[in-house]
């Protein structure tokens, strides 16, 4: 599919590309950087690839680069790769926030380069590179954004390229992608670290209890809340605008709550539970999930 793919970073994220690209057989060449030597020697051991020791080395020659890297460190890659990208190439990502992103992309002044973003909404609360695998893309949703000017057929030989890694596509604009992940994505994390906080920070004799008889409720937002911490200090300051005005509407759903409760009002409770209930259903008839039951779900 592609002569040669870069891919920048290889955690979680960039070792499942390169699995799957590998197990699919879609580039007749891989190059992989990373700046971490530990994750150099897990590479070195365990995939046959063209491991390099400097990101423009990387990049080289490449028809498709893939950066996989935590948000704040794009910009310096970037300036590193920005004179060695092939002309025709197509440049991609694979980060959470999209606006700051683009913004840093735009004032390169790249010359016959597609910079067409990319957000597989797939990952685990696992990180590096022992913890990606192959499948993980699959029947999970990538949302590709870009402008007006990128040539349709990279736009189309992109999206075959996540389709082909088993991903369902779907393109929507910058703006419209922070905005939506702020509240499928964003939002729950800031509360799963909040709540979770909230459980730990109990009296320390009930600690153990805390966790020993978890319900699903916490069980669920643990698993969120061990997710990648630079990752998502990234994302948040990459996308503090959204965050914060949804996190304003949330503290106001939360005082409408604590209100009901205080002043027993038995008729606002119930409102507002069977308000969200539908959601669950709506959730689970798009495909996101399934009516099984969670406990250890593999």
């Amino acid at each position: 599919m592609f002569g040669k793919i870069s891919i920048i970073g290889c955690g979680l994220i960039g070792s499942s590309i390169l699995r799957a690209t590998q197990e699919k057989k879609l580039a007749s060449k891989i190059s992989i950087y990373d700046k971490s030597n530990k994750v150099i020697e897990y590479l070195k051991k365990n995939f046959t690839a063209d491991i390099c020791s400097n990101v423009s080395q990387a990049t080289k020659d490449a028809d498709l680069t893939i950066i996989c890297t935590p948000l704040s460190s794009y910009k310096e890659i970037l300036l590193s790769i920005k004179s060695t990208l092939k002309e025709g190439s197509i440049l991609t990502d694979t980060g959470s926030a999209k606006k700051e992103v683009n913004k840093i992309v735009n004032n390169l002044g790249l010359k016959n380069i597609s910079w067409i973003a990319s957000h597989p909404i797939a990952g685990t609360e696992y990180s590096g590179p022992s913890a990606g695998f192959s499948s993980l893309f699959k029947n999970r949703w990538c949302i590709l954004s870009t402008d007006n000017q990128v040539a349709k057929d990279k736009i189309e030989n992109l999206e075959k390229f996540w389709s082909k890694l088993g991903s369902k596509v779907k393109i929507m604009s910058f703006e419209d992608h922070d905005y939506v992940l702020s509240l499928t994505s964003h939002l729950p994390h800031a509360v799963a670290y909040s709540i979770v906080r909230t459980a730990i920070n109990n009296e320390e004799k009930f600690k153990n209890d805390v966790i020993q008889y978890s319900a699903g409720g916490l069980r669920d937002f643990t698993r969120i809340a061990a997710s990648d911490p630079l990752m998502w200090k990234d994302i948040f300051f990459d996308n503090s605008e959204n965050i914060l005005k949804v996190l304003d509407n949330y503290s106001k759903n939360l005082d409408e709550i604590k209100s009901a409760i205080k002043n027993k009002d038995s008729k606002k409770l119930l409102e507002i539970f069977s308000s969200t209930k539908k959601v669950r259903k709506e959730i689970i008839e798009a495909g996101q999930d399934t009516e099984k039951p969670d406990f250890g779900r593999k």
